[in-house]
């Protein structure tokens, strides 16, 4: 199997996008906040490699493709961003304090768990950039002296975790304002939960592109200093 599609550069894609329709109509049909689209196709596609046996490899040949369309999707994200920025204005000062506060909390509490865990350093710092875009977080792993591959693993599971837990955080805690829910969704779940904020609301949808940018450049500035206090 693995020998036959290694010669189709399409299977990757073709694999993806079928997996994440599908995904998207159970998502549809069956109301949860765990049928999130991201997470479904993840086990559809997982358990398709799986039965047939197919290489990890040998799928990311073509699905690699995908990837090149990360940064034009969060550059889109821009938009929702402009048409709210009416709401931004007055409230700079607060959403960007509110902003900085996930991310030194978000920082302590994985430096508080790996000390618990007795993690090594390079784990520590492998975790410390898990809730901003994957493209920042590759690179900062990389210079903190982090495991990128364990990085990108934990991007992608904080944002997938993050946008399915959303809705159920805002319930419990009685969050009911757009910007707040915003924030916490970009702060927390950089882009993939910012498609559940798109979900919510446009306003939450601004607010979390902005939280995206700004945890983004706060986590590059604060990260290092941090490994530099823990090594």
């Amino acid at each position: 199997m693995n020998e036959f599609l290694l010669n189709s550069t399409y299977f990757g894609i073709v694999l993806s996008l079928l997996c994440y329709w599908i995904a998207l109509k159970i998502s549809e049909k069956v109301k949860s906040t765990l049928m999130n689209p991201l997470l479904v196709s993840s086990a559809i596609i997982i358990a398709v490699l799986l039965i047939f046996k197919v290489d990890y490899k040998t799928f990311d040949k073509g699905a690699s493709y995908l990837t090149y369309f990360l940064n034009p999707a969060t550059v889109c994200l821009a938009v929702p961003l402009y048409r709210q920025f009416n709401v931004l204005k007055p409230n700079l000062k607060a959403i960007l304090l509110g902003i900085l506060s996930g991310c030194v909390a978000c920082m302590i509490v994985i430096v508080g768990l790996a000390a618990v865990f007795a993690l090594s350093p390079e784990i520590t710092a492998s975790l410390l950039p898990k809730s901003i875009t994957t493209a920042i977080a590759i690179g900062l792993s990389e210079e903190i002296g982090g495991i990128s591959s364990v990085t990108v693993a934990c991007v992608i599971i904080t944002g997938i975790f993050g946008a399915c837990i959303a809705s159920t955080v805002f319930k419990i805690f009685r969050i009911e304002e757009p910007v707040a829910q915003g924030l916490a969704t970009g702060t927390s779940a950089h882009a993939i939960g910012t498609s559940r904020a798109l979900e919510l609301g446009e306003v939450q949808a601004a607010m979390s592109s902005l939280a995206i940018c700004v945890t983004g450049i706060m986590t590059v500035i604060i990260a290092p200093i941090v490994v530099g206090i823990i090594s």
